[in-house]
């Protein structure tokens, strides 16, 4: 069974289809699991306690700090066993036989960066992944081979340079289609990559594609090209539209992959309707069969056959993520699959013959852990945990909630309380807490159902976390999505003022005592938030987030603008339209500087290409021109969010003792969380307690930041 996570960007998959491709969201996509947790799970222990000192302070690193084991795999052979796990201290890639996983060897051997993910060969013979230098986001595609642990550098081109994995084929396993912008730095040509010699051959030359579709034989059979109204033509070769996808449909419409007679490809798409639908178009004459779907929510998950990619099963997500079988094989293994797990769960992998399939299930208050399913025999087999570490630990049940926006949309937002607050369990504490409101990235991305590191993190800690899917998140169908163009620090943030007031209003945020946190789009938000309205939060953490709309959009990458119509400038605007960069400005916090009245700590990766430093700089600058309270954190070995552990260790203990002076919360010594970390604090180490001595207590000789040995 051939897994697809379907994402809400029909930019990225049109590009390639792959997990590596290009995106112009502000967040990179991971891999994420979408579990529910059992409501009920974890409620007898909250109520043993009377008090969050009751309860155990959870290590940081156990949170952040690199999982035992991640990502399990199955070669399509079933002869091998694959996951991600250190060697010293490093994410690598890990084989075993099927038959044996603990006579499991590294065959990879990143020493800095680590690797974070990885997939097998049609022929199982090279596991194949992708690595930048420093978070820049420029990949080389390496293939390893897993008898010899050989690394091959399938892309050894120019600094500068990105590489996409366009496809791989059964029909042609010793090869790699791969996409590079060398020629044209915003157009990817693809290239025909002989895995074993790594001799590369020009397959196509992009005339002007935002994208390619390719088909199963490795064969480019259409292109994406963007419409000056913000939507997109599907081209054959000769330039011909086999079909067209309006504006408000673009990033709701997303191809997936052809079928195995390679004359219809499969995709969610939203045109004549609003929540997204899994259908099968024709490649001959672009005519649309409904496959599957769903009325409250986009389709966002799809299983296909690992040969004929028939589609097997599906899944829609609003609260959480149910799953429909399409076939009765897999109305029986899903059946099996939901009576055995406590958690919900996803098939990740599986063999060719569809004898074993992985299997990962997670809930709320566990993480992780990975299976190996025999179909035939019914059984699964623990492959591992990924925090072991945690199975004692007191995580707490996450609630579903739905807010109403002021204008009567709905928001679908999840809740985590501290440990002894909800003494009843019903997801309301006795007394109101302090609160962390914690606004995801992207923003075409969602906040969803299951075990969360920020919420776990930050309840430990004695808050209550409220995570809100604001208008422009996905999966909620394009009228929910389209209702956030030109509402950047509009209605946008209306949304996530609306969801304090509900959590005050309700008894479960003390109106003197929250916080806004976030990442990337988050962080803008964050931004937004002590700037346009200073009185509703305690304090801020911006990570990675933009303070210009202006400057963020000008210097998006070379590779971003051929999407642009239908994304930054159809939702912010054209920065250079006089009237569009005007209004720009005035939504951002640059323009309002004098407003913050709170504390703020900005954590930035000096290599982000997303939101690159220009945009924490030029703020700190101005905030500390005027004698306003910031804490300014870089790393210079990061890009768009903290990848090494050791940088994610340091910045967390650095946020964890803000937000305890600003909000009350209890935290964890410095203690050694700058250790091995390249952590600079810029500006305003004094605003935090222990900050200063926690920085003149490092060792002179902490690391460089370095560039990836990715062999």
């Amino acid at each position: 069974m051939k897994r697809i996570l379907v994402t809400s960007a029909a930019i990225a998959a049109l590009a390639a289809c792959t997990a590596n491709d290009t995106t112009t969201s502000l967040d990179a996509e991971t891999e994420t699991s979408t579990a529910p947790a059992d409501a009920a799970a974890g409620l007898d222990e909250a109520t043993e306690a009377a008090s969050l000192e009751d309860y155990a302070l959870i290590d940081r690193a156990a949170i952040f700090g690199n999982p035992e084991k991640t990502q399990g795999r199955i070669s399509p052979d079933g002869e091998y066993v694959s996951w991600i796990a250190p060697v010293d201290g490093v994410m690598n890639i890990w084989v075993a036989p099927a038959s044996d996983p603990d006579a499991a060897e590294p065959i990879t051997n990143d020493t800095y960066r680590g690797l974070r993910s990885h997939f097998w060969a049609p022929s199982s013979k090279y596991v194949y992944y992708t690595q930048d230098k420093g978070g820049d986001e420029n990949f080389h595609v390496y293939a390893s081979n897993v008898e010899t642990g050989e690394v091959r550098d399938l892309t050894p081109v120019e600094d500068g340079v990105r590489a996409l994995i366009q496809g791989v084929s059964r029909e042609t396993p010793g090869k790699v289609l791969i996409g590079l912008n060398d020629r044209n730095p915003q157009l990817f040509d693809l290239y025909l990559v002989d895995v074993a010699t790594g001799e590369m051959e020009l397959a196509a030359e992009n005339p002007g594609y935002a994208g390619w579709l390719i088909d199963n034989s490795l064969t480019p059979r259409f292109g994406l090209v963007q419409t000056p109204d913000g939507g997109a033509s599907i081209v054959d070769m000769e330039g011909n539209e086999l079909t067209s996808i309006p504006a408000e449909d673009f990033l709701t419409t997303n191809p997936i992959g052809f079928n195995g007679s390679n004359d219809a490809f499969y995709a969610v798409d939203s045109r004549g309707r609003d929540t997204a639908a899994l259908v099968k178009i024709s490649a001959e004459d672009g005519s649309v069969e409904v496959i599957a779907e769903d009325d409250k929510a986009d389709i966002s998950d799809a299983l296909l056959h690992p040969t004929t990619y028939e589609p097997m099963a599906y899944a829609s997500e609003y609260l959480r993520s149910e799953w429909e079988a399409l076939t009765d094989d897999a109305a029986e293994d899903l059946a099996f699959l939901d009576s055995e797990l406590e958690g919900d769960f996803q098939v990740l992998a599986t063999t060719d013959d569809l004898s074993r399939m992985v299997v990962y299930s997670e809930s709320a208050v566990a993480p992780g852990v990975y299976y190996v399913y025999d179909r035939g025999t019914k059984t699964l087999t623990e492959m591992f945990e990924t925090r072991p570490d945690l199975a004692e630990a007191p995580l707490q049940p996450m609630y579903p909630v739905e807010i109403e926006a002021r204008d009567g949309l709905t928001l679908v937002s999840y809740l985590t309380l501290p440990p002894g607050s909800d003494a009843d369990g019903d997801g309301r504490p006795e007394e109101p807490v302090p609160m962390v409101l914690n606004v995801h990235g992207g923003p075409w991305a969602r906040d969803s159902y299951g075990y969360n590191s920020w919420h776990q993190w930050l309840a430990n800690r004695g808050y209550g976390v409220l995570s809100v899917n604001y208008r422009g998140s996905t999966g909620f169908g394009k009228e929910f999505l389209n209702a956030a163009v030109g509402e950047f620090a509009g209605k946008m943030h209306d949304d996530l003022i609306d969801s304090v007031s509900w959590a005050v209003e309700e008894g479960i945020a003390d109106p003197d005592g929250t916080a806004i946190a976030g990442g990337s789009y988050g962080g803008y938000a964050t931004l937004i938030g002590v700037t346009f309205t200073p009185d509703t939060f305690a304090c801020g953490v911006d990570i990675v987030g933009p303070s210009s709309l202006v400057t963020l959009v000008e210097s998006f990458p070379e590779y971003w603008k051929p999407f642009m119509e239908g994304t930054w400038y159809k939702f912010v605007g054209d920065p250079s339209v006089p009237e569009e960069r005007e209004d720009m400005l005035s939504r951002s916090a640059i323009s309002r500087v004098d407003d913050i009245s709170v504390p703020l700590l900005i954590g930035q990766g000096e290599n982000d290409p997303r939101v690159t430093k220009l945009e924490s700089d030029q703020l700190v600058e101005t905030m500390k021109e005027k004698g306003l309270p910031v804490t300014y954190v870089n790393f210079p070995d990061e890009g768009h969010g903290f990848a090494r552990p050791e940088n994610r260790l340091a910045f967390y203990s650095v946020m964890e003792g803000f937000l305890s002076e600003c909000l009350g919360g209890r935290h964890e010594t410095y203690g050694t969380a700058f250790e091995g970390s390249t952590i600079q604090v810029l500006a305003g180490a004094e605003y935090v307690d222990g900050l200063e001595a926690a920085v003149a207590a490092m060792p002179a000789d902490e690391p460089e930041a370095a560039e990836t040995d990715a062999e």
